[in-house]
């Protein structure tokens, strides 16, 4: 069976056993609520009135949802806001629909082992852990190579250009002739 519920202002589609986010409802974990506000029912392609039906639920956690940054600014007028928002929720697992009851897991009874069976849970656990060593032991990566420099051609003295040099220039990168200084100015 399924139902449509609202609450907190959203709808949801729930089953029995289903768990669900809704907004932050009133109540402690493990308390049951009710959400009444049911807006379809049915099973299958069959739909049931929903008069009088409810939908029992059991909190499970009141959390937080994750940080919403909220950042305002104006351009040109040195104005900038910067805010944390931080949801409430509560989680919700839908017990019932009306009068159909979730399907409860069934735990299994625990036997007492017998005595020969031991030893073999123990060769098992022995197993697991040296295939546990055999994994971390597994080779490292090897570190990335490093990028080697541009190979020079082979003919190297045919690309290297001579310096700028000529004779009484200010500096090797000018072409300028140094005028003569007299010693007697």
């Amino acid at each position: 069976m399924f139902a449509v519920v609202r609450t907190g202002g959203k709808q949801y589609r729930v089953a029995p056993g289903d768990k669900i986010v809704v907004e932050k409802l009133a109540g402690e974990a493990g308390e049951t609520i009710s959400l009444g506000d049911v807006l379809l029912a049915g099973e299958g392609s069959e739909l049931r009135a929903t008069e009088g039906l409810s939908v029992s639920a059991e909190i499970i956690a009141q959390a937080k949802a994750e940080k919403v940054i909220v950042f305002k600014k104006r351009r040109r007028h040195n104005y900038r806001r910067k805010n944390g928002h931080r949801q409430q929720h509560t989680i919700l697992r839908i017990t019932a629909i009306g009068d159909s009851q979730a399907e409860k897991p069934k735990k299994a009874a625990k036997a007492p082992k017998p005595a020969d069976e031991a030893p073999v849970a123990d060769q098992a656990l022995e197993t697991r852990v040296d295939t546990v060593a055999e994994v971390s032991e597994a080779p490292a990566k090897k570190p990335r190579a490093k990028k080697a420099a541009p190979a020079a051609p082979a003919d190297t003295e045919a690309h290297v250009q001579p310096p700028l040099k000529v004779d009484g220039a200010e500096s090797e990168m000018t072409d300028n002739p140094v005028s003569a200084k007299n010693d007697s100015e």
